[in-house]
């Protein structure tokens, strides 16, 4: 048990989100959770950051789990999966043991968990709807399996799948993917006022006013034609040619008026991810979801 006054130890896990890609600050990267530590409590938290630029769940279960553990968190933010959605290998059915694996974890050594569900990166970037379409399916998978391990474990969830911030592209940094300064300050404060409702935070809110100015749409229109083209194609590789396939699909159901049947395939996917883990839970030898040991 941490003693009374001391600082929180809280660890940060996932992918470049909250590494803190678009909030630049003394030369790296500095991001929401990095925000949030200095106001948890009277004195700055003890903050690790784990999370790395195109993690995904599988390297969040075995490559930044470990390490959390051994730190003994009071608090453990766990956000990842967007770049899931973007590799061929997208499977509902794996991201949705790995991440019941960590907050199991997680939750298993006393620490509270900090979840969110997040925006589809198609829908972000402003990609044509055959091709937006199959990523914000993807993400929606994700953030409903997120949204029912959340309530499973107790998590601080954070809906930050939609509203004003995501269309405002005051909130995005110049890349069009990740908030610049003055998203991740969104999330911080409200990821705070979270912990404020729960009796979780007692440090002063993090100021949700930037200290730099947000990208022109000029300067947002220069990187997608130089470098945003590339960060796509490096991201997307592997899932490129079936990605067009899925878009051509995507067109197909659309001019057939059956869309729907693509949206009833994914919410089927999600429903039996989410009943093969709770069937997990009924078999002898298992609990809270954990299906074989705990990744050393």
């Amino acid at each position: 048990m941490r003693p009374a006054g001391s600082p929180v130890r809280f660890v940060a896990l996932g992918d470049s989100l909250t590494e803190g890609v678009g909030d630049r600050s003394d030369g790296g990267w500095r991001g929401w959770a990095a925000l949030l530590a200095g106001s948890l409590g009277e004195e700055p938290a003890l903050f690790t950051n784990l999370a790395r630029s195109g993690a995904q769940t599988h390297d969040v279960l075995e490559a930044q789990l470990p390490v959390a553990l051994d730190l003994g968190p009071d608090l453990v933010s766990v956000v990842v999966g967007v770049n899931d959605t973007l590799r061929r290998s997208f499977d509902i059915h794996a991201v949705a043991r790995r991440l019941d694996r960590v907050y199991a974890a997680c939750t298993a050594q006393g620490a509270v968990l900090l979840t969110a569900c997040l925006p589809d990166p198609g829908g972000v970037m402003g990609l044509p709807g055959a091709l937006a379409g199959p990523l914000a399916r993807r993400q929606r998978a994700v953030n409903t399996v997120v949204h029912a391990l959340s309530d499973r474990y107790g998590a601080v969830h954070l809906h930050a799948g939609g509203g004003d911030w995501v269309t405002d592209r005051a909130m995005w940094s110049v890349d069009r993917m990740h908030p610049g300064e003055r998203g991740h300050r969104q999330l911080a404060v409200r990821f705070h006022a979270l912990l404020v409702e729960r009796g979780l935070a007692a440090g002063p809110a993090p100021s949700p006013e930037p200290q730099s100015a947000a990208p022109t749409p000029g300067a947002s229109l220069w990187w997608m034609a130089t470098a945003g083209t590339g960060w796509v194609a490096r991201r997307c590789t592997d899932l490129l040619p079936q990605f067009l396939a899925l878009a051509a699909d995507e067109l197909r159901h659309r001019a057939r008026g059956t869309s729907i049947r693509l949206d009833l395939r994914a919410s089927a996917a999600v429903s039996a991810a989410l009943a093969a883990l709770s069937a997990g839970e009924q078999r002898p030898g298992t609990s809270q979801g954990l299906s074989g040991a705990l990744p050393r």
